[in-house]
């Protein structure tokens, strides 16, 4: 099994900043890409940004390209989402998510976390 653990969420103003990270244990071994999913009330979950472990490859969504970045630490099992420029939309639980290849859909995901909650004041 593999478990995923999400930490960093807050409150912030626009424009500020938050990271975000998550630390996977138990069978890593068995998915080469990490992300962030993301869910605002009312709303479908959605894909924010998500890369491969093993080459680093990454893809954003549109609403979040040259504000956000994913990165990896492979030694750590750890991923994170450095998210800058924060606009009040952000807002939402953001959830990291496992897969064996990018998961831009969650019907892609093998593995979730439980969830961090981010909120953006205007």
């Amino acid at each position: 099994q593999v478990q995923l653990v999400e930490s960093g969420g807050g409150l912030v103003q626009a424009g500020g900043s938050l990271r975000l990270s998550c630390a996977a244990s138990g069978r890593t071994f068995s998915f080469d890409a990490m992300g962030w999913f993301r869910q605002a009330p009312g709303k479908e979950r959605e894909f924010v940004a998500g890369l491969r472990k093993s080459t680093g490859t990454a893809l954003y969504a549109d609403s979040v390209r040259g504000r956000f970045t994913v990165s990896r630490d492979n030694a750590k099992n750890t991923v994170y989402l450095q998210m800058n420029s924060l606009k009040p939309e952000d807002t939402a639980v953001y959830y990291c998510a496992a897969a064996t290849a990018v998961a831009t859909r969650e019907g892609m995901v093998n593995y979730w976390g439980q969830g961090t909650q981010v909120t953006v004041s205007s």
